[in-house]
């Protein structure tokens, strides 16, 4: 199993078991992980899996797949560089320790 920690824009800190193979919106979607929505279950036609990934994890999550930057742009919280959609970010055993920031709510 790979650990990821996703941290909330209050601070708060939430690690979760995850498995190999599957996304970084399913692992949060079956540990209850708040702020991802995933209202489109991960077929990238809406922006409520969006995170932010720090630079030390970039190279590990892989490049955005075709159309991430797009989809980003309709996202309705702030969109930077660090950002991604979290149903795009295969689990790999690399992620291990990863750290998966959310944003607030409000833009």
């Amino acid at each position: 199993m790979v650990s990821i920690t996703f941290i909330q824009p209050d601070g708060a800190a939430q690690t979760v078991q995850a498995t190999v193979g599957d996304s970084v919106m399913q692992t949060a979607l079956n540990n209850n992980v708040e702020g991802i929505f995933a209202e489109c279950g991960g077929a990238m036609m809406c922006a409520t899996c969006h995170c932010y990934i720090d630079d030390e994890w970039a190279e590990k999550t892989g490049d955005k797949s075709d159309g991430e930057d797009d989809m980003l742009d309709c996202a309705e919280t702030e969109v930077t560089d660090a950002s991604r959609l979290t149903c795009q970010i295969k689990v790999t055993d690399a992620l291990d320790g990863m750290v998966v920031r959310l944003p607030s709510e409000l833009a």
